[in-house]
């Protein structure tokens, strides 16, 4: 690359620095491991490129003319500014990327936490920051750097990334599930339905199934997820599996599935950002979080 600027050498800099703190060539070569030639046609070309003296020479080696001094403060002070820049830049790429990622706490606790230590792999340079919460964190690097939320996929000032959507059926505890068994499906709705905030997945069961929602055992409402699937696991009642979520309680055997439709939720998970979103860090953290929702 040329730069439209022209300049002299950065060796020739280096020569002109040394004799200058040294007071001859000859300590300068010896300094620079070169010549006393090499060190007096590197000066002589920086004298050339100001077109003024930068020393002057005497018997007992060289001084800095007025000019010189000047200039040679300038060289150091640019040099210094180089060098400052540089270890900037070191430091910043030893430093791991700090991230905060707000996410719902079942969501944590189900999901995200069982692969952190496979995230924190994938991404060796990444601090990451996980911030529990109900309420929606601004992104704009005051609350959170990004967030994992569920909804439509639309908030406002923000971009959203389809993370992945859920498959929604009824499940139960072993025992529970077992008295269930070749019962129509209106005997589950003599159950205890165990709902989270979202109320209209018992609704949605219902309408899949052919059924009228009409509840005889009883509703819980909790505000987190696991908790609705502590409530089934303890054998309380029906819940609504949301698979990946309910994934472990169900491989464990803690839960099992009963009679009923399976379907799509209307609401998914997204990976969200602000708007216009270009640090590095938060893309990388992006692509490791697709990936792992696609397995």
């Amino acid at each position: 690359m040329h730069s439209s600027i022209s300049l002299p050498p950065l060796e020739a800099l280096a020569a002109m620095l040394a004799a200058a703190r040294l007071g001859s060539f000859s300590a300068a070569a010896v300094d620079l491991g070169i010549t006393h030639g090499s060190v007096s046609r590197r000066v002589y070309a920086v004298e050339s490129w100001l077109g003024t003296p930068v020393f002057v020479r005497h018997g007992r080696g060289v001084r800095l003319t007025p000019a010189g001094e000047h200039f040679s403060r300038q060289v150091e002070s640019a040099l210094a500014k180089i060098a400052d820049v540089a270890v900037d830049l070191r430091a910043a790429r030893a430093t791991p990327s700090r991230l905060r990622l707000s996410v719902l706490p079942s969501f944590a606790r189900l999901w995200l936490m069982p692969r952190l230590a496979e995230l924190q792999r994938a991404c060796p340079g990444l601090m990451l920051q996980v911030l529990p919460e109900h309420r929606i964190a601004n992104l704009d690097g005051s609350d959170a750097d990004l967030a994992i939320r569920f909804g439509g996929g639309r908030w406002p000032g923000t971009e959203a990334q389809l993370l992945m959507k859920e498959r929604l059926f009824a499940v139960a505890a072993p025992k529970l599930a077992k008295t269930l068994r070749d019962q129509p499906l209106a005997a589950i709705l003599g159950e205890a339905l165990l709902h989270d905030s979202d109320t209209q997945h018992w609704r949605s069961w219902c309408e899949q199934a052919g059924v009228a929602y009409r509840p005889r055992g009883g509703e819980r409402r909790f505000d987190d997820y696991d908790l609705v699937l502590a409530t089934a696991e303890a054998g309380l009642g029906v819940a609504i599996a949301r698979w990946p979520l309910a994934k472990t309680a169900l491989d464990s055997g803690r839960l099992v599935r009963v009679a009923g439709p399976e379907f799509t939720g209307k609401k998914a998970h997204y990976v969200v950002t602000r708007n216009g979103e270009t640090r590095l860090a938060v893309h990388q953290l992006m692509s490791v979080l697709m990936a792992m929702a696609a397995t």
